[in-house]
């Protein structure tokens, strides 16, 4: 599996030298949760944030829309560096002009489901997707606990489509991942469970190799 640490769990007092830490630890992309405090009862941050740590890794940025109108604001998320852009199936905007829009702009398109949401949802799309992301928790908050049921949803998609990558996030670690790996799945992301590890390093190999 690919492991995306989730920034969100990063030390933002020291946010650059966190970075590095799981950079050069082998993370191969960074997940950036972007919350408006509507769409989820959080907030997180914006665009200035992206920007400024985008020179610091040319690995890929993979931005997790979870807001109420992400259509208008995906080319901002693309010039601000985001490689990967996933919205919600449950948001407001319409999911194939929102899809159109995050193509136009250049960047890979993405469509996140909610734990309550099945995964049928996604069929109509999978023709012009290049991930699903399943959210093992309810989106939001960092550090809820994993749903395995979840995994029907990945068996699921990669029969359906083998060619779509699927990504998980929400409760994954050491111990949840194994089940993670069997289902299919093809990135994880990883917040607490890297970043506060003591071996950034240690933590994404035991991801990776699940």
């Amino acid at each position: 599996m690919k492991v995306a640490p989730s920034v969100l769990s990063a030390d933002f007092t020291n946010l650059q030298q966190d970075l590095h830490r799981v950079v050069s630890g082998g993370a191969d992309w960074l997940h950036l949760d972007i919350m408006d405090g509507v769409f989820v009862p959080n907030l997180s941050f914006g665009f200035p944030v992206v920007e400024a740590i985008r020179p610091l890794t040319e690995i890929p940025f993979d931005v997790h829309l979870m807001i109420t109108h992400p259509k208008e604001y995906v080319r901002r998320f693309r010039k601000a560096g985001a490689d990967i852009i996933s919205f919600h199936y449950e948001s407001a905007d319409d999911v194939s002009e929102t899809m159109d829009e995050i193509c136009a702009a250049g960047a890979k398109p993405a469509l996140a489901i909610k734990p309550g949401t099945p995964a049928e949802a996604v069929l109509p799309y999978l023709d012009r997707l290049y991930m699903v992301l399943v959210m093992t928790v309810e989106p939001g908050f960092g550090g809820q606990k994993f749903m395995p049921d979840m995994m029907q949803k990945v068996r699921f998609l990669k029969e359906k489509a083998p060619h779509v990558l699927v990504e998980v996030d929400g409760g994954i670690h050491a111990g949840t991942a194994p089940s993670c790996a069997q289902a299919g799945v093809d990135v994880c992301v990883a917040g607490t469970g890297v970043f506060l590890a003591e071996d950034p390093a240690a933590a994404i190999h035991a991801l990776q190799n699940a």
